[in-house]
C-alpha cells in the first residue's frame, strides 16, 4: 500500500506530498479561496489529458516521428443538475504528415491511460478517522 500525505498550509489551500514533491491546490477566488493554484477537481481533469498525453507521445516517440504540432484537446460536458460530468472527450491533433496507418493505434494508446482506466473500474473507498 501506498501513502499519500495531504496538508493544510492554510486558507482553502490543501496539498499533497507524493514522492517527495508537493502538489498545491487551492480554490479560486469566488469559492473562498486565493486563486493560487488549481482546484483540485481541476487536477483531476488535468490528469486525465495528461496522462493519456503520456501515452501519445510515447507512442509517437517510440517510432521516430515527428511531434511538431501535437496535442490534445479535452473537452468536458457538465451535467448541471448531478453536478458531475456527463462525457469527457479527447481530440488528439496529430502532427501534420503523420501516418495514416498509424491513426487507430495512436487511439488505442490514448485508451491505456491508467487514469482512465481507473475509472472504469474504480477503486473502493475507506474513510476513518484516528
Amino acid at each position: 500500500m501506498s501513502e499519500m500525505e495531504i496538508t493544510f498550509p492554510g486558507g482553502k489551500k490543501v496539498n499533497a506530498l507524493w514522492h517527495g514533491m508537493e502538489i498545491a491546490t487551492d480554490q479560486p477566488v469566488a469559492g473562498g479561496g486565493e486563486g493560487s493554484a488549481p482546484a483540485p477537481f481541476d487536477l483531476f481533469l488535468a490528469s486525465l489529458g495528461t496522462c493519456a498525453g503520456i501515452y501519445v507521445l510515447g507512442f509517437i516517440q517510440s517510432r521516430g516521428l515527428s511531434t511538431e504540432g501535437l496535442k490534445i484537446i479535452q473537452e468536458m460536458d457538465w451535467d448541471p443538475a448531478a453536478h458531475l460530468m456527463k462525457k469527457i472527450s479527447f481530440r488528439i491533433v496529430l502532427p501534420k504528415d503523420f501516418p495514416a496507418k498509424y491513426r487507430d493505434a495512436v487511439i488505442k494508446s490514448a485508451e491505456q491511460c491508467l487514469v482512465k482506466r481507473t475509472l472504469h473500474t474504480p477503486p473502493e473507498f475507506s474513510i476513518a478517522t484516528e
